[in-house]
């Protein structure tokens, strides 16, 4: 067997790698920026206090580190060529530990401090970021920073000031002792390696883990041979069989359902990241009980995805309507037919919600109001009781007056299945929309028999061309019908219409003339039967301003272009505040709350450790709520949303509080 002669590859313990007397860790010029921000932070933080608490024998394993020697003549400097945004939010936190002790306990300073710098005179650190930043990361750790630097805003600043806001003097020795825990593997390129192939095949190759095979390992890591055996056979494969290529989905659905918040599947392993915060701790015995209810939750997926298997054929037509335009209700719909399976609620009560589903979406989408980001407030309310549920629809359902509005000018959206239900049609399989004045007329068409299309005037030509794609101009035709009717006159085509089995078509064949008050006449007729069939629950009036709940406002990383314009203006328990950005209303809630509950703003901060603290134990940007309490402004604004969430959440206001996003939210 040959050996390596480029490339070596050890174990190490991660604190004593970076504490070796003498070596500096250099950031090449290539680089990306340092990245990570507070929820990156927050994870890591987590990962080192679990390790810290487990037994002596535990170790964590924080990855691969790649480096190669920076010349012959410098052996002693290491280039990072992989691995600089877990080395550098390291520093930070050890950085933050330090200067936590540094007063109180002058050995662990010393420890911490040979992490740090070579010599805890010197004016620079152990890493050493791309010089265009460099002067910024020593100033935070080595905590020299200049006149004027409080105001500054960096990740590090950030990300430094969150492990301070978390980690106290008398947290800092389970913090050193879960640091002293972290392993990683050390990669050494020799002179002939290439460190660009070396860094592709570790980082890119095959496909990346998706959700679902995060899941996976997360839920069998740290179980035995037989454990991971009997998850397996017993939970995982049928609950993969259940849900099949839609496994990615379900699990979205399910923590959309479990936790009442939206779950992004876009990028950032945001559902996995949600599993990881619903099941933070899994033992083989509460594995049991979750992989259990899980398993429940995919059979009832795999109904929804197939409502054939379903046994009661009411219901199942309503999951056929449901998988027509609102798979994205899925979270709803599995606890209700979850609880309908379990005999927690009777069918009617079923249909009933299944129904107002329905309605909500077809009426929001009838007069133009977004469908996104519903779904896991109505499983909020759903928790509260059926009564909060149908209150929390009907309090978004657009009004009969608007969709009748709505109806006589808008185009119809999902045309068949509206069509198809107002005809009281099971089988849609052979059923094509007929627009009875046709979309693209002919110059010979004619809706009289008399006048021909080239003969009309531009504005009747124009008035008939807006109507044709509303309620009124719209019928269903089975398709061994529809060839006949296509792109003929509307006298021509009664003969076909009268053949049709449904009532609403054949119903045109008594018709005297097709034009604009004919469309307006039979729309006016529809409407009624659709207002009948798509019926809004009776409670309260509407939100007809499409406001979001605070719960429901995007979290978003960093500070997105377009920030301080995210909103148009906030609902704040009945009152209209001016409020555009994240921050300022991080910084409203606060000091309102502050004034108006007091005891659960302290509660929140000291369980969280932090945003408010006793005194501005470091430099940035602090706000005075009284002589002795301050508000840290310094977050990003992700954790700025988050905190401002949770607050509300844990007082019970959250249920009052909305955010109206402007243009520049939307598209953000």
């Amino acid at each position: 067997m040959g050996t390596a002669t480029n490339v070596d590859a050890t174990a190490v313990n991660t604190i004593d790698w970076l504490s070796t007397p003498g070596t500096t860790i250099v950031v090449p010029v290539y680089q990306r920026q340092y990245r990570w921000d507070i929820g990156g932070c927050e994870q890591l933080l987590g990962d080192v206090r679990a390790v810290a608490d487990s037994d002596e024998s535990h170790t964590h394993f924080i990855g691969s580190i790649l480096s190669t020697q920076a010349s012959k003549a410098d052996a002693a400097e290491l280039v990072l060529i992989d691995g600089q945004q877990r080395i550098t939010t390291l520093m930070l936190l050890v950085a933050a530990v330090h200067h936590a002790v540094k007063d109180s306990d002058p050995e662990m300073a010393a420890e911490l401090a040979r992490v740090l710098m070579h010599d805890p005179d010197e004016a620079k650190t152990k890493l050493r970021p791309h010089k265009a930043w460099a002067d910024v990361f020593q100033s935070v750790v080595l905590d020299r920073r200049a006149p004027g630097d409080e105001d500054r805003s960096s990740r590090f600043d950030d990300n430094y000031a969150f492990f301070r806001s978390q980690v106290g003097t008398s947290e800092a020795p389970r913090i050193w002792r879960g640091l002293k825990k972290l392993e990683h593997v050390s990669i050494s390129l020799g002179a002939d390696a290439n460190a660009q192939q070396t860094f592709e095949s570790l980082n890119s190759t095959g496909e990346p883990l998706r959700d679902h095979e995060l899941i996976h390992n997360y839920v069998l890591m740290g179980l035995t041979h037989a454990e991971q055996t009997e998850i397996e056979e017993l939970f995982w494969v049928p609950l993969e069989r259940n849900t099949g290529e839609s496994i990615g989905g379900f699990w979205q659905h399910y923590l959309i359902m479990t936790t009442g918040r939206e779950v992004a599947i876009a990028g950032e392993r945001g559902v996995y990241d949600a599993f990881r915060n619903s099941f933070p701790r899994l033992t083989i015995d509460t594995l049991r009980g979750h992989a259990a209810q899980w398993l429940s939750y995919s059979e009832v997926y795999r109904t929804l995805l197939d409502p054939s298997e379903a046994e009661d054929g009411e219901i199942a037509a309503h999951l056929i309507h449901i998988n027509t335009f609102a798979r994205g209700m899925y979270p709803l719909v599995m606890r209700v037919y979850r609880e309908y399976l379990d005999g927690l609620l009777t069918k009617e009560a079923a249909i009933e919600t299944l129904e107002y589903v329905q309605a909500l979406l077809l009426r929001r989408a009838v007069v133009g109001i977004s469908n996104d980001r519903l779904v896991a407030r109505l499983c909020r309310a759903r928790e509260d009781g059926p009564d909060a549920l149908r209150h929390a629809v009907a309090r978004i359902t657009p009004s009969d007056e608007r969709v009748k509005v709505a109806l006589k000018y808008g185009q119809l959206p999902h045309a068949l299945y509206v069509l198809g239900r107002l005809a009281g049609a099971t089988d849609l399989s052979e059923c094509d929309v007929e627009h009875i004045f046709p979309l693209a007329p002919g110059d010979n068409w004619s809706g009289d028999g008399k006048r021909e299309w080239a003969d009309y005037t531009d504005d009747e030509q124009n008035s008939h061309r807006a109507l044709a794609p509303t309620l009124g101009n719209l019928t269903l035709l089975e398709e061994s019908l529809a060839e006949r009717a296509f792109d003929r006159s509307f006298h021509e085509k009664q003969p076909t219409y009268g053949a049709s089995g449904f009532l609403m078509t054949s119903d045109l064949a008594s018709e005297g003339s097709w034009g604009t008050a004919a469309i307006a006449a039979r729309t006016a007729r529809l409407t009624e039967k659709f207002l009948q069939i798509w019926a809004r629950p009776v409670t309260v009036g509407i939100d007809d301003d499409d406001l979001t709940p605070i719960l429901d406002a995007k979290r978003r990383r960093g500070w997105p272009r377009g920030w301080e314009r995210e909103f148009d203006y906030v609902e704040y328990r009945g009152e209209h505040w001016e409020v555009h950005d994240v921050k300022y209303l991080f910084h409203r809630i606060f000091t309102r709350l502050w004034a108006d509950s007091r005891a659960e703003v302290v509660a929140f901060s000291a369980r969280r450790g932090g945003p408010i603290f006793d005194a501005q134990a470091w430099n940035g940007e602090w706000d005075a709520l009284d002589e002795s309490h301050f508000l840290y402004m310094g977050w990003d604004s992700k954790y700025m949303l988050t905190a401002v969430q949770g607050l509300l959440d844990e007082a019970g206001f959250a249920p009052e509080v909305f955010v109206k996003y402007s243009y520049f939210g939307a598209v953000m």
